[in-house]
């Protein structure tokens, strides 16, 4: 977790190349009518962060009222994997925040370096970084498991050709049936 210093003119923020596992707190300084149209127009948060796209799945925009019992916090640990206590030494500032705020992952930059000047109106809060699975498994055994030979498969060419020789043998005995029934009907 970082901090951001609180400035009067915002600081570019740098995303690098292949960045992963981040999440970027934003407080919004606007209207609600304001975050609505963010949150619903094309083109309009990247705009204000001065870039040309944004990955929209991948930012939260919302008031932070709206997550009621949850909190912010909660919101921030339950929902974005950020573990407890990454979000200890900011308790305090997180439980008194209010109004809009923006939850932004580094999935939205799809992994080009970008650099954001965003407007006076959004205020970097804090970066902090998603809590890594850990998990381990035994080795799989199985026969299933194990490297499979591959299958030789039929050229198209010779394919084509036993399918034709198969249809004139198919052709030959139908043909033949049908002359034996006609010579047996008028003999």
């Amino acid at each position: 977790m970082t901090a951001a210093a609180s400035s009067s003119s915002n600081p570019v923020i740098v995303i690098p190349a292949g960045e992963h596992g981040k999440i970027r707190l934003f407080q919004l300084e606007m209207r609600p009518e304001q975050l609505a149209f963010l949150r619903d127009e094309p083109g309009a948060l990247p705009q204000i962060f001065g870039i040309d796209a944004l990955d929209m799945t991948q930012v939260d925009l919302f008031d932070v009222a709206d997550l009621e019992d949850l909190g912010l916090r909660g919101y921030l640990s339950e929902g974005g994997g950020i573990a407890a206590q990454d979000l200890a030494p900011d308790h305090d500032m997180l439980d008194s925040m209010t109004g809009p705020a923006m939850v932004l992952r580094s999935r939205a930059f799809a992994g080009h370096e970008t650099r954001l000047t965003p407007s006076e109106q959004i205020k970097l809060v804090a970066t902090y970084a998603e809590a890594a699975a850990e998990w381990s498994a035994m080795p799989v055994t199985s026969d299933s498991a194990k490297p499979q030979t591959p299958v030789s498969k039929t050229p198209p060419r010779q394919a084509r050709a036993e399918a034709r020789r198969l249809g004139f043998i198919f052709f030959i005995v139908v043909m033949s049936l049908f002359i034996l029934i006609l010579a047996a009907l008028f003999l």
